[in-house]
């Protein structure tokens, strides 16, 4: 292959271009905040399941205390109906007095019962809900860190983007002009090799694979036409000679 010895050195401002993009992309991906980020969002949907399982419980302790208030308020409301009767003297017949005097030692030991009950519930909520409070304060904290980490990723984006964008700029002067078939068998070795599809035959040694080249391979390179496209033996990539050769 032919080229134009001003075009092979062009080639090289395009490799350094697509080298400075490959690591612009790079950082890109690797920003801390994004696994940051990542940590924080499955903490965050952890603590949000838990969070939606202690709700439940919550509310279903609720109800049950609810029952359970209703059903001392009940049998109470009752008791003191009775009691009424009793204290209004509406129950004279001597069997009905004991029958409802023994109805009533039943009934405070309804209310005892139910009272328990009802205090164990009232327990278990105090319990949940208390976790509950917890898990909601952790999710305001992990939102807080989430949304602090994210303005921090996009800053850092929003940077190398820019750099991104302006060597893309500086790539595209970069490439007009060079011959098609120059650039179509760098993108080719850049695929294959890398990243690096060009390389500086720099002080007798290729910056692709940095090895010396021998000088019987000197020698033929020293020989070879300015405009022949030259390839590394040892790595096959275009190799160009610039003024530091040492040939």
């Amino acid at each position: 292959m032919k080229a134009d010895p001003f075009a092979q050195l062009k080639l090289l401002d395009v490799q350094e271009l697509d080298s400075q993009q490959d690591q612009l992309r790079h950082r890109l991906a690797s920003i801390p905040q994004i696994q940051q980020l990542a940590e924080l969002t499955k903490r965050r949907a952890e603590v949000d399941d838990r969070a939606r399982d202690a709700r439940i419980a919550v509310d279903d302790l609720a109800r049950e205390q609810k029952r359970a208030d209703a059903d001392v308020e009940q049998v109470k409301a009752r008791r003191q109906r009775d009691l009424d009767r009793m204290e209004q003297g509406l129950v004279t017949n001597p069997k009905d007095l004991e029958r409802m005097q023994g109805e009533l030692v039943s009934l405070e030991r309804r209310i005892a019962s139910l009272e328990d009950t009802e205090l164990e519930v009232m327990e278990q909520l105090e319990t949940r809900q208390g976790e509950l409070d917890g898990l909601t304060a952790e999710l305001a904290t992990l939102d807080e860190q989430i949304s602090a980490a994210s303005a921090q990723r996009d800053q850092a984006a929003g940077a190398l983007e820019a750099q991104l964008t302006q060597t893309a700029a500086e790539r595209a002067q970069a490439v007009s002009g060079l011959p098609e078939d120059l650039l179509t068998l760098y993108t080719r070795l850049r695929e294959q090799k890398g990243g690096v599809g060009a390389a500086a035959l720099r002080a007798r040694s290729c910056t692709g694979c940095s090895l010396q080249v021998n000088a019987s391979d000197l020698a033929v390179i020293a020989k070879a036409p300015s405009d022949e496209v030259l390839r590394c033996e040892e790595c096959n990539r275009i190799l160009v000679r610039t003024s530091e050769s040492g040939i």
